[in-house]
């Protein structure tokens, strides 16, 4: 280009201008081509809901100081489908806190709910995504056996939710298409009707893939494996904190067979996994099961992703240290929420490290020797690097007033202020 003179800036400014727009448009065609049209991998940035991948959805975390959205992991991978025929006990698996308690549930008619809210899709979504246990909260109410997020061991109308017996058939539906997936049920059991539990999980059609009691490991040993459990039909585990329920109906006392930390703000505290009161001590050899307890008393959406990032992993290197083992259960709220991998990325490290000695499950192979691991592209932390064992559920949140992406459509973000103190 000829340099400018006195007589010709006018014209310089213009051509320099219009360099200048030539410059930004080839950037942003550039950008644009880079990563569109489902071709965005996990932590790459995006703008809409169709940029991401298979099982990603574009969104942000403002609670981090992370405004900018980029394509975000919404599902698991199944370790099974990685490392396979191991006993139960050997693995991590995801579990929604309050499973039930679902931000858009419509309230009974004529009453204004009063409670907290701790997940955003269905129980059916929730499965699909890769989420294989659920815990319920189970009361008398009505004369029937309700799912409610309630206080004084009582269920009131404006904390009821639904007939336990909906959500439990969404599970019975759920293991009856996927005839290879194991979903295990923690009950906060309030239930006085004699036999009331095993009529309604009969009802549901769930007595036929019932673990039975008198197989489950009662000093520490292993559990049988996944295999011998699919094989037998063996495919639902239900826990109680009802420990006369084990005699009177056959549901297993939870604190017999399970080790568990605090929940709510105990469980969160940086340094500290104390153990639940009911449980025996975190390190102890006489129960072969560890349930990770991890969210705040008091829910809040907008700050779980925060909550899912360095913290979480932070608390899952305590939590170890104090029982000599990765946790088999890891219980959310919000689960899908983070600053990019969140829930997904800790459990597929827990994973990793139990059962093949890698750094994350995607790392291991099958038939190898222990701690021989691929290698597996890793921007920031372990993403999704293909489609192997993923599942098939839809990235689904609740109606509020920040927007983000899923996959399938525009959805939005409820911010829910807790107003009283008496949840869990």
């Amino acid at each position: 280009m000829l340099p400018c003179s006195a007589d010709h800036r006018g014209l310089c400014r213009a051509r320099s201008a219009g360099y200048l727009s030539l410059l930004l448009f080839s950037v942003l065609v550039t950008i644009s081509a880079a990563c569109s049209n489902g071709a965005c991998q996990v932590l790459e940035a995006c703008a809409a809901a169709t940029d991401c991948g298979p099982g990603l959805y574009c969104g942000n975390c403002p609670a981090s100081g992370k405004n900018q959205p980029v394509c975000t992991r919404g599902q698991a991978i199944a370790p099974t489908s990685i490392i396979n025929g191991l006993p139960f006990n050997k693995y991590t698996w995801l579990v929604t806190h309050n499973s039930f308690s679902i931000v858009d549930a419509p309230p009974l008619p004529g009453v204004q709910r009063l409670t907290f809210y701790n997940q955003e899709d269905t129980v059916t979504n929730q499965l699909r995504n890769g989420v294989r246990g659920l815990m319920l909260d189970v009361y008398d109410f009505e004369n029937d056996i309700w799912l409610c997020h309630s206080f004084q061991r009582q269920c009131f109308n404006f904390t009821a939710f639904q007939p336990a017996i909906n959500t439990l058939t969404e599970v019975e539906a759920f293991l009856s298409q996927n005839p290879t997936e194991i979903v295990t049920i923690i009950l906060e059991d309030y239930v006085k009707t004699p036999k009331g539990l095993t009529t309604l999980f009969t009802k549901a059609g769930l007595d036929k893939y019932w673990f039975p009691v008198s197989k489950m490991p009662r000093k520490g040993e292993d559990w049988p494996t996944v295999t011998e459990m699919v094989q037998e039909n063996h495919r639902l585990l239900v826990f109680t904190s009802d420990g006369s329920k084990e005699a009177l109906e056959g549901i297993a006392y939870q604190w017999k067979y399970m080790v568990e930390n605090e929940s709510g703000d105990p469980g969160v505290k940086p340094g500290s996994c104390p153990k639940r009161k009911e449980s025996k001590p975190l390190n102890s050899k006489s129960a072969s099961l560890f349930f990770q307890n991890y969210f705040p008393t008091y829910p809040v959406e907008a700050e779980a992703c925060k909550e899912h990032s360095t913290s979480l992993e932070e608390m899952v290197g305590t939590c170890y240290k104090a029982a000599g083992a990765m946790p088999n259960f890891l219980a959310v709220n919000f689960y899908m929420r983070s600053d990019g991998v969140g829930v997904f990325d800790a459990v597929d490290r827990m994973n990793g490290r139990t059962l093949c000695g890698c750094s994350t499950v995607s790392a291991c192979q099958a038939g190898a020797p222990f701690g021989s691991c691929k290698n597996v592209s890793v921007p920031t932390r372990s993403p999704v690097t293909n489609n192997a064992g993923s599942f098939t559920g839809s990235v689904q949140f609740a109606k509020s007033a920040s927007t983000v992406y899923s996959p399938n459509r525009l959805v939005v973000f409820m911010f829910y202020i807790p107003l009283m103190a008496f949840w869990l």
